[in-house]
């Protein structure tokens, strides 16, 4: 892989960002922090699931809610999702609602993490399977979307297909789209075990993670040098990812937690702000403080 002379400069600084990150703190204002109450996998990968899918917005918004959900499918949201009639998997999110988003959008949801369960035995084992046949991880991606949306959701939507939201909740990288939570629900599932994200699928390298491109991650990295690109594209996760491998080949997502919660802080402003900024362990690469290489 090509050296990046700027490399040098960003390692030691994102270092020192995930150093001084509290992450058992900062997991309180994170949905992965509710997966972690399950024990089994199946279990832990539906809730992860659900909690990365519906996580848009703010987070004091959406977590109550996702608490909310997996309190109401009960101690094994896999057993639910895979042995339920789709008219209980509605029973069972009618409490759920959330901007855009309403139960039979998370019926849908559980209804397709249902059907790859019951193919497969569990969703990374559905995942694994297209990432060895295709190679690649946007094409592995684009599978298990597809996978969730398979399903005949009749008896949910009176048609054959889910639910229009339920494509605002799964992205399709071949749309374009950078697919932040799909992505998130990846590197939880993939990187670690850590205390934050699982390590669960271990067949799937960590080394080809894409970057959960969020407005926080991609501003930042803006600010630091990751990606000159302005759009909140799959290209662009992908651009910030390649300079993140570069800066470590074989876990190139792992400053995402630290970098994304810079930002949900709010310790990282919009601009130059001596005050926030002060005590910044990235501040001596932030192109407002420090003029690049």
């Amino acid at each position: 892989m090509k050296s990046w002379a700027r490399a040098q400069l960003l390692r030691p600084a994102l270092d020192a960002l995930l150093l001084s990150t509290d992450a058992p703190a900062r997991m309180r204002g994170d949905p992965v922090e509710l997966p972690h109450r399950y024990a089994d996998a199946r279990d832990v990968e539906v809730a992860a699931l659900l909690c990365a899918a519906l996580a848009y917005g703010r987070v004091d918004l959406f977590k109550p809610r996702l608490r909310a959900l997996l309190d109401a499918l009960g101690p094994s949201p896999a057993q639910v999702a895979s042995s339920s009639p789709p008219e209980e998997l509605l029973r069972r999110a009618s409490g759920f609602a959330y901007r855009m988003t309403d139960a039979r959008d998370v019926a849908c949801l559980l209804h397709g993490a249902g059907a790859i369960l019951r193919r497969h035995g569990s969703l990374g084992a559905c995942f694994t399977g297209h990432y060895r046949r295709l190679g690649t991880m946007r094409g592995a991606l684009g599978a298990f979307v597809d996978d969730l949306c398979a399903p005949d959701f009749r008896p949910i939507t009176g048609q054959r297909s889910p639910t229009r939201r339920l494509k605002h909740l799964l992205p399709h990288p071949d749309r374009g789209s950078a697919c932040k939570r799909m992505n998130l629900f990846l590197r939880w599932m993939v990187r670690g075990p850590d205390g934050v994200d699982f390590g669960l699928w271990r067949e799937v390298p960590a080394a080809e993670l894409v970057v959960p491109l969020d407005t926080h991650v991609h501003r930042i990295g803006r600010f630091i040098g990751l990606t000159r690109r302005k759009d909140l594209s799959w290209r662009t996760a992908e651009d910030v990812t390649q300079k993140l491998r570069l800066l470590d080949a074989s876990d190139p997502v792992r400053y995402d937690f630290a970098l994304s919660h810079l930002g949900i802080s709010g310790t990282c402003a919009a601009r130059k702000d001596a005050r926030r900024c002060a005590g910044c362990p990235l501040k001596p690469i932030c192109r407002y403080w420090a003029q690049p290489p």
